[in-house]
């Protein structure tokens, strides 16, 4: 294993790792607001109980993410020195303002597990809802920094070295909003979705729970919503990347030779030897009317670039690909569910809905993973596009393999622990003085 792999890998695992602890941090604190302010209305103890159930959950994964969070900054100094020397002085606001928000984040996520006697009800609530906001603060911070590594912007070079930085265009880069807003929308969606997933689960094992109807009807109304607007934002971002990121663009879609009137590729098999998609679904004109809402505009393909900037195209084809395919399918459920739900004036809890919503719950986090990919892969050679490639930020440090077996130990440790600590405090917990129906267990 060379170490520039070693090193690739290793940033890879970590930033796949630790996505789906900031993802939670971003959604669950919504979901624990909604339950808590349906029991402040209300007077709904299932809506307390499952309020502070999801309040032990969010604090759980809080605190693994801080844990992979801190290692991850340790493997940018440790893996990339160059591009911390180089990218530091130009983003360093965001990620100074992502570690503001986080520690606000953290005060107010100690001020409602320890206040709920403490505080006024209402006072409560509002920490709770400084939990969410300062979670969502700190995520859109952290994804200005990785817009601007697609887009760098705000500073001037002279001799190869950067001068005359100017910290808000750096952070306010040309692709902060689409990356934001996509990434947003996607954290609401992918964990509602797994909510749902756990809670449909628990309506099998009894469909009489009234803490679980409430827990599946929260979370679908949260994910289910991210669902249909998602394919907008996702627009947005195609957009954006099809005038600045040409060759990104035709990675995505298998676009080999640049034509008008660009069909539209589903499954198949980036040939990249012979320059061609092979077996694959067209569909005419649709990719150049996404990328310029024009069925006769001309999309650049990979030829019309170097073969040295070539991203790995199967990679980014195929992330592209389950990224659209899971999304398209979440959408479609979720108007499913409204609409029986609308026939019905009711939570749908059919069997065979609930059994749907056990499989596909998992599948939001998957389409995370896979956007996440099209983003980091689809820049590469570049880990600073036109700025600085990925084999000139790696650390000469030999010998790479041995950090990325220890960090491999790490997020497995705290995978099993998180899993121990959530069965133990979130799914069999249960809370004095509430009816036996209330208190019925998720494990």
């Amino acid at each position: 294993m060379t170490d520039l792999l070693a090193a690739r890998s290793q940033m890879a695992m970590s930033l796949g790792f630790h996505i789906l602890f900031a993802v939670a941090g971003m959604a669950m604190p919504l979901l624990m607001v909604i339950a808590q302010w349906r029991w402040l209305r209300h007077g709904d103890k299932a809506a307390l109980e499952l309020a502070k159930r999801w309040s032990k959950g969010t604090a759980i994964l809080f605190a693994v993410g801080a844990v992979s969070g801190t290692a991850l900054s340790f493997e940018l100094g440790l893996l990339w020195p160059e591009f911390m020397r180089h990218a530091g002085p130009i983003i360093g606001m965001p990620f100074s303002l992502e570690g503001f928000a986080f520690f606000l984040e953290a005060i107010f996520l100690g001020l409602f597990l320890y206040g709920w006697d403490r505080l006024k009800p209402w006072v409560h609530w509002l920490a709770g809802l400084g939990v969410w906001l300062m979670g969502m603060a700190s995520g859109a911070f952290v994804v200005c920094a990785n817009a601007w590594m697609n887009t760098p912007a705000g500073f001037d070079l002279q001799a190869g070295e950067v001068i005359a930085v100017r910290p808000w265009e750096a952070m306010l880069n040309p692709a902060a909003f689409s990356e934001v807003l996509h990434m947003l929308i996607a954290a609401l969606e992918s964990v509602g979705f797994a909510v749902a997933a756990i809670h449909a689960w628990a309506l099998l094992k009894n469909r009489n729970s009234r803490l679980h109807r409430m827990a599946l009807a929260i979370s679908l109304t949260v994910g289910g919503t991210a669902a249909v607007i998602q394919p907008f934002s996702g627009h947005i971002a195609g957009d954006h990347v099809a005038h600045v990121q040409p060759i990104k663009l035709a990675a995505m879609k298998g676009h080999f030779h640049t034509a008008r009137d660009a069909a539209f590729h589903i499954g198949g098999y980036p040939d990249v030897e012979r320059a061609e998609m092979r077996g694959s679904l067209e569909i005419p004109y649709l990719l150049s009317i996404l990328a310029f809402m024009d069925p006769h505009a001309e999309v650049k393909g990979l030829t019309a670039f170097p073969r040295d900037e070539w991203p790995p195209v199967p990679v980014v084809y195929y992330a592209f690909q389950i990224m659209i395919g899971i999304g398209s399918l979440l959408a479609g459920l979720a108007l499913l569910v409204a609409w029986l739900a609308w026939r019905r004036r009711a939570l749908p809890t059919d069997p065979w809905l609930l059994k749907t919503l056990v499989v596909c719950g998992p599948l939001g986090l998957v389409a995370l993973e896979a956007g996440w990919t099209v983003t980091e892969v689809g820049r590469q050679p570049w880990v600073v596009r036109g700025f600085l490639k990925t084999a000139d930020a790696v650390t000469p440090m030999p010998g790479l393999w041995m950090p990325l077996l220890v960090f491999t130990g790490l997020y497995l440790v705290l995978g099993v622990v998180s899993v121990s600590l959530l069965k133990r405090h979130v799914f069999a917990s249960t809370l004095p003085g509430v009816d036996q129906e209330v208190r019925d267990d998720v494990a």
